[in-house]
């Protein structure tokens, strides 16, 4: 309302921003494409297999009235108690807990911590409910969750979670529905934290704690992992104190995006659940190792993923520090092969141990010649490529009179057989090309150049090559 002294005028902001109707807004869409696949350009997969579109409207929440009208603290309680977080640090969980969190540490992704969390779930309340009514078993289960990287995926993945968990209570008929309502703890994740660059970890918990408040957890531990314990507490209190991440009851309730993903996830977990409740529940699946295949699949293509670079882990497997050789503190041990970073880890001590011996770290020159955009481009990316093995990263426009290791030709395709006629016969130490020019490989090959570093390159196997190439004894 817009007042004056002489007049009251009335704004109706729907009558200057009429609506656009989707097909206006995809038709629009499909000219700036020219012809390009909408569903490659635009549509994200998570590795749950979810296709998450690149906006959303309220028609994408159609048939979901029960999950988005409700208030907060009323069954299904996919918005949660209403209340705040309580900050616990040193919280361990029962020895009764639902351990999804251990779920999601040996690898699975979001599906399967709720798929299999909610199962082992069921199959507690099938053991207690012969012996006590269901009203006073359920509020005495309680369930840890671990929130990873991945923000929206976790916010939804904690609304998803009491969704789920209402929906199977109140199959064995609870006289309350207040039984209904899960106990959710969470805690910062392991598996994505690195011994290196190990502030980053800060930054990583610091999302991950962002996504279990938002997402509405009862109690929160943030996991230090190189860094202050303190800085753990300080960090939840600053989400309460200074953010005010507690004010808002459900603050992710309502958002086309996130309402939609968490149906999504839901519904694929029920799926997971009915998948084990037929293999006869969770113990037997666990027994007959259908779980720990399952999971053992879906971890093996996120290594496979960082180790290509297709996943990036900062600081790991891309923009490392190249100017820290060792880590700068004591870690907490955590169970061999959860870790993502582990690989690269071993690696960079790998390197390490050889400096020790050798004297020297390996070092690696990146030579810039030709096409000022084309060797500032793969010049970085070799930078970051070599640095995740710890080496020493110099970059020069010649090369007489260098101590390097290796030398990585950095320039545009059509220049790079005249460079590397001029610099191999020159040199005594390999020379790789830093790109994948296929027409000229042969022609390269046969001037002298020995390898060649690309987006396809495999980050540990080629690292790993090349430390056998340079000498370098196996890490222990």
């Amino acid at each position: 309302m817009r007042s004056t002294e002489e007049s009251t005028e009335i704004l109706s902001l729907g009558s200057e921003f009429p609506p656009v109707s989707t097909e206006t807004w995809e038709a629009a869409i499909a000219r700036d494409l020219k012809g390009a696949d909408y569903e490659k350009k635009l549509v994200w997969r998570t590795e749950e297999g979810l296709a998450v579109r690149p906006y959303y409207r309220s028609e994408a929440l159609q048939g979901l009235e029960d999950q988005v009208r409700t208030a907060p603290d009323r069954y299904p309680f996919v918005r949660g108690t209403g209340e705040s977080w309580e900050i616990a640090q040193d919280a361990k969980p029962g020895p009764q807990a639902i351990r999804a969190d251990l779920l999601h540490e040996a690898g699975a992704h979001a599906v399967q911590e709720l798929g299999y969390g909610i199962a082992a779930g069921v199959e507690r309340l099938a053991e207690l409910t012969a012996k006590l009514p269901v009203d006073t078993i359920a509020t005495q289960v309680e369930f840890v969750f671990a929130v990873g990287p991945s923000y929206f995926v976790e916010i939804a993945k904690l609304r998803a979670a009491r969704l789920l968990w209402a929906l199977a209570v109140s199959a064995f008929g609870p006289v309350d529905d207040r039984a209904c309502r899960m106990r959710l703890n969470a805690r910062t994740a392991q598996r994505n934290k690195s011994e290196y660059d190990r502030y980053t970890n800060l930054l990583r918990v610091t999302t991950e704690a962002m996504a279990a408040a938002v997402g509405g957890c009862d109690r929160l531990t943030v996991q230090p992992f190189g860094f202050d314990p303190h800085l753990a507490l300080n960090l939840q209190r600053i989400l309460k104190e200074e953010s005010h991440l507690d004010a808002v009851a459900d603050p992710a309730g309502g958002s086309y995006y996130i309402e939609a993903l968490t149906d999504a996830l839901a519904r694929e977990a029920w799926k997971l659940l009915q998948q084990v409740e037929a293999e006869g529940g969770y113990a037997r699946a666990l027994a007959s190792g259908s779980i720990e295949r399952a999971l053992a699949e879906t971890r093996a293509a996120r290594e496979k993923a960082y180790s290509a670079r297709k996943r990036s882990l900062v600081g790991v497997n891309n923009y490392p520090n190249v100017a820290e050789k060792t880590p700068g503190a004591e870690l907490p041990e955590t169970e061999p092969g959860i870790r993502l970073a582990e690989p690269f880890e071993k690696i960079r001590r790998r390197t390490t141990e050889y400096a020790r011996t050798a004297g020297r770290y390996p070092k690696v020159l990146l030579l810039k010649r030709g096409d000022v955009k084309m060797k500032g481009a793969r010049s970085n990316f070799c930078l970051n490529f070599f640095g995740c093995a710890g080496f020493d990263m110099v970059e020069a426009e010649e090369y007489e009179g260098t101590d390097a290791d290796l030398i990585v030709l950095c320039s545009s395709d059509p220049e790079y057989l005249g460079l590397a006629r001029e610099v191999c016969p020159k040199v005594k130490v390999p020379v790789l090309v830093a790109g994948n020019p296929k027409e000229q490989i042969a022609a390269l090959e046969a001037a002298g150049v020995q390898g060649f570093i690309h987006i396809f390159s495999d980050a540990i196997q080629t690292l790993t090559a090349w430390q056998d190439r340079l000498g370098m004894r196996s890490a222990q």
